[in-house]
């Protein structure tokens, strides 16, 4: 394994947009990432574990430490009747996992089409589209723990999954994410209750989708919704949607009655924070300097060309502040910021 010195990081982020890491290797196994986590330690130096960057914004001076760019590959498929256990290395891409198993016509990947990343990164971020979320699959994860210095397999209850969020976000460079085993059907229900999902198998005409129809209504709404990472710099979704209390919801509902939202249990509701960003903030398809919202999609943030770290984060800022000014509501980022 090499490591290598100043190495912008811009060209690892699907933002565009990155000063230099101090240093930088590749892992393709664990002895690499072994030896990049002792380099560290003995250089008294943080780490930080890079998947596809598509859901970080590094700062315009960069990351002080080592970052390492996990590429571990590797898909085992093990089937006990009906259940197939799907087991993926941190470095495998995302969609092209999904993508296997849809055409292998296994259920349980299918809702989560087209979100870019890595593996590795799924279960960090309990990753989620239209009704579905990793976590509904996941039966264990397998990492090294840096702090014991060895390797655990963690179960579906022990990575405190919720949303947006898993022990790997609670506790930050304990955990190393190695590879992830999902349990998925041969024989399965489809979730196609989702307000997207079911207006456009509706205009679609079709009544009782495949599994594949499924991936491929996702994946046309995210490709509608969402710029293509090939043409923009983008990180997708920049905020969370938000979770507030019922009475909450009804003092929104009752200021703009045309907004729909969906509950979480009996005492809490989620707020579509796009609707809330485009209608009642105005912010779908803004355009400042270098940096913007998309056209379709106010939740996400745009590197038009040449912006900096620093650009994206004040547009956000002041996405974050006029939501408050007109809700109430505090809203955070689902993009992590490296510096």
């Amino acid at each position: 394994m090499t490591i290598q010195e100043k190495i912008l990081l811009n060209q690892y982020t699907t933002f565009r947009i990155g000063g230099p890491a101090r240093f930088f290797c590749v892992a393709q196994n664990e002895d690499d990432l072994i030896e990049a986590i002792g380099f560290s330690k003995k250089k008294k130096i943080p780490f930080f574990i890079l998947g596809g960057g598509s859901n970080i914004l590094v700062s315009d001076v960069g990351f002080p430490g080592i970052v390492i760019k996990m590429e571990m590959k590797g898909v085992t498929y093990a089937e006990d009747g009906n259940d197939v256990r799907v087991t993926a290395a941190a470095g495998e891409n995302w969609d092209s996992l999904v993508q296997a198993t849809v055409d292998r016509g296994l259920f349980g990947f299918e809702n989560l089409s087209l979100i870019p990343g890595t593996v590795g990164a799924a279960p960090v971020q309990n990753i989620g589209a239209y009704g579905s979320e990793i976590k509904d699959v996941i039966e264990s994860v397998y990492v090294l723990d840096v702090l014991k210095d060895e390797y655990k397999t963690l179960k579906n209850s022990d990575c405190k999954f919720a949303y947006r969020t898993s022990l790997f976000k609670e506790e930050p460079g304990r955990y190393v994410v190695l590879s992830t085993t999902c349990i998925l059907k041969k024989k399965g229900g489809l979730n196609i209750g989702y307000k997207d999902v079911q207006e456009y198998f509706s205009f679609k005409k079709i009544k009782e989708p495949t599994l594949k129809q499924v991936r491929d209504a996702v994946v046309e709404i995210r490709t509608r919704k969402l710029p293509d990472i090939r043409e923009y710099g983008t990180a997708g979704s920049f905020f969370k949607n938000v979770i507030v209390s019922q009475t909450k919801a009804q003092e929104l509902i009752a200021k703009y009655p045309e907004m729909i939202v969906h509950a979480v249990n009996d005492k809490k509701v989620k707020i579509p924070l796009a609707w809330i960003l485009d209608h009642a903030c105005g912010f779908r398809g803004v355009k400042k300097g270098n940096v913007g919202t998309y056209k379709n999609q106010a939740l996400v943030l745009i590197n038009y060309g040449n912006a900096t770290a620093q650009e994206i984060t004040d547009l956000a800022q002041k996405m974050v502040d006029t939501v408050y000014e007109k809700t109430g509501i505090e809203i955070f980022p689902e993009v992590e910021y490296v510096q």
